[in-house]
């Protein structure tokens, strides 16, 4: 079953290490994506949009620093610049994401992951 649960992970985030705590909790070891340190490039992050059914200004992190300084509020920027912003600042991207399939669902609150699961 660990094959068949990814999950985007930052150890550093509350609700990420709750998001795998209640994996591990039901016997689910996922595959762990340590996203800040290998970021998903766009082709990667346009899938997982795709899986989570989501654009991609839906999965930005609106309080990072980040998101101020690149001007991502400009609703004149395209689906690519966003993407292309999440890629070079993985911080931007919301967490955790847990993937299974062709599905995924981003865990906040922690308690939607349980959508996913068995």
């Amino acid at each position: 079953m660990t094959d068949d649960f990814v999950l985007y992970h930052n150890p550093r985030c509350s609700k990420s290490r709750a998001a795998l705590e209640l994996l591990q909790a039901r016997g689910i070891a996922p595959r762990v994506v340590l996203y800040l340190e290998t970021p998903p490039d766009a082709a990667a992050l346009r899938d997982l949009l795709q899986h989570l059914g989501l654009g991609p200004r839906a999965l930005l992190r609106t309080g990072e620093p980040a998101y101020a300084e690149l001007g991502l509020a400009d609703p004149t920027l395209d689906d690519a610049a966003i993407i292309a912003a999440m890629v070079a600042h993985p911080k931007l991207i919301e967490r955790p994401i847990l993937v299974h399939g062709d599905r995924a669902v981003v865990g906040r609150p922690t308690e939607r992951l349980l959508d996913l699961l068995p």
